[in-house]
């Protein structure tokens, strides 16, 4: 619903748009990426395990899963891939219950507040942080 749900808080960029733009920047920076999105919680931790060995981090938007989903954490931990979680708004900006991600402390960090450049800066950060390691 990314473009239509809440434009004043999530902008009206659509997801499509987002994921294109993450394409360009992935070739700006010689990387490559795949993107997938599901309102599933079963769904989101099957393809965090399969990109073990497949994948070498994950730039991750959890929704309201970033506040509420075990699964999602644990699956993150279990892969143990370099991971940012990314949020188009700051969600220390708005309610109390956004304020915790379960997710925070398995990944090495976490972007929010920026729109849809939230994700381009996540895959930025991540990029350099895998290639830091390769140095």
């Amino acid at each position: 619903m990314l473009g239509q749900r809440e434009p004043g808080i999530y902008g009206a960029v659509t997801l499509a748009e987002i994921n294109r733009l993450l394409q360009e920047k992935a070739a700006q920076v010689q990387a490559s990426v795949f993107t997938m999105q599901s309102n599933h919680e079963g769904a989101l931790v099957d393809a965090i395990h399969e990109a073990l060995g497949k994948y070498q981090g994950i730039l991750i938007n959890a929704g309201a899963y970033t506040h509420t989903s075990v699964a999602l954490r644990d699956a993150i931990a279990a892969v143990n891939l370099p991971t940012v979680e990314v949020h188009l708004s700051n969600i220390y900006r708005r309610e109390d219950f956004r304020h915790h991600s379960y997710i925070a402390p398995v990944v090495i960090g976490q972007i929010s507040g920026f729109g849809e450049q939230s994700y381009l800066l996540g895959l930025q950060a991540l990029v350099h942080h895998l290639r830091k390691d390769e140095v």
